[in-house]
């Protein structure tokens, strides 16, 4: 085995096992405090989908590229692969798609009263549970797809003729449905991804002009910003690091599928890339004072007062 290869495999490993980890005790900690009645906000249900997501992309993706890496050859066969790759492709789109719902929330709660949002700022927490589990069937509909294409290269001996992803291959598509397949896939996260931008603009105007018309009060007051502003920033910094790694990511889909046989770095590079956020959106969650990372005698408080951090 090439010393390459024991580097990028290395690579794999470390990145399903800690992004992993960080999204279960994510999870755990959301079951305990649900088990335990405490207050969860509507932020934290969007969050819980997320992470859910996030395990299915990192999990179905990292974990056969690991065992690929180290040497191990031919172990999925057609079923394997079609299933893989399926669960994959929905964990990737469901985290397009909550981590979209998370932005435009946010800039909705953050609005003025007066602004054009303000109706929707009312009925906006009625529609998430149904926006979530929506993004959830959209998914599972539009990547079916993608299970009469791939194949194992278990007892299959025409693999000139396919796309090689290491472990499975891929039977190329039909020039007619190829176009449309394509539009299928890239619509719903081109959408996602523009909602994500103009909410993380919104979000970013509002905390301006709020932090001009409270500049002689933040004089005479604490340093410490508002519980908003700091879930504001946070999901400013979730959605910044999810369209960096996607444009990135897109960037090496494309270069894979313009280039017939590409070099074997640019395919690992690029599953590499697609991980990484899954792998590291967990950390990014506990870190900046998220409702995940808080003492137990945070949920406590709120346990006590559930009305007043309910919509927060």
């Amino acid at each position: 085995m090439a010393a390459s290869d024991v580097a990028v495999g290395i690579i794999f490993l470390a990145q399903t096992v800690v992004g992993a980890l960080g999204n279960f005790f994510l999870l755990l900690h959301y079951l305990v405090h649900y088990l335990m009645g405490f207050t969860v906000r509507h932020t934290d249900f969007m969050i819980q989908h997320l992470i859910v997501a996030n395990l299915l992309a990192l999990l179905c993706r990292g974990v056969p590229q690991t065992v690929a890496a180290f040497g191990v050859k031919d172990f999925l066969s057609d079923v394997g692969c079609k299933l893989l790759f399926y669960l994959h492709r929905v964990g990737r789109g469901v985290s397009i798609g909550s981590t979209c719902l998370l932005s435009v929330f946010q800039a909705m709660k953050i609005s003025p009263e007066n602004s054009s949002c303000s109706v929707l700022k009312v009925k906006a927490p009625k529609y998430i549970g149904f926006s979530i589990y929506l993004s959830w069937i959209l998914y599972l509909l539009v990547n079916i797809m993608i299970i009469s294409h791939m194949t194992g290269k278990r007892g299959n001996n025409n693999i000139t003729s396919m796309k090689n992803f290491e472990y499975c291959s891929s039977v190329p598509y039909h020039r007619n449905t190829d176009s449309l397949y394509a539009t299928l896939l890239t619509f719903p996260d081109v959408l996602c991804v523009g909602l994500m931008l103009w909410a993380s603009s919104s979000m970013v105007l509002i905390l301006h002009r709020h932090k001009q018309r409270m500049q002689h009060v933040h004089k005479n007051s604490s340093p410490r910003s508002s519980p908003e502003s700091r879930a504001t920033k946070n999901i400013l910094v979730l959605v910044s690091t999810f369209v960096s790694f996607y444009t990135v990511s897109c960037i090496f889909q494309v270069c894979m599928i313009v280039i017939y046989n590409p070099h074997w770095l640019l395919v690992k590079m690029g599953a590499i890339v697609a991980g990484s956020f899954p792998a590291l959106s967990p950390f990014l969650l506990m870190s900046r004072d998220s409702s995940a990372s808080r003492l137990s005698v945070s949920g406590i408080r709120n346990r006590k007062i559930p009305n007043v951090r309910r919509n927060l």
